[in-house]
């Protein structure tokens, strides 16, 4: 099993609702009620997003090594 980590981005909307996306994986993106929520759902799309391009034969997107300083979402296969 290994893990990969990728950079997210993570802004508040005007009407309250948080907007989370993962730029290393094109139409990643989910939001939520608070910015926890927001980065768990994200968290959840993205695992199946993985497994989706694994299950597909394709080559996963790098993800981002060592620390960040922007939020980050972790997934394994």
């Amino acid at each position: 099993m290994r893990c990969y980590t990728f950079e997210v981005e993570i802004e508040q909307d005007e009407d309250g609702r948080w907007g989370a996306a993962i730029p290393a994986l094109p139409g990643c993106a989910t939001w939520g009620y608070s910015e926890q929520e927001a980065l768990e759902t994200l968290r959840e799309a993205a695992q199946a997003y993985i497994e989706d391009v694994v299950e597909a034969g394709d080559e996963i997107p790098a993800g981002e090594p060592g620390r960040m300083e922007a939020p980050a979402v972790s997934v394994f296969v």
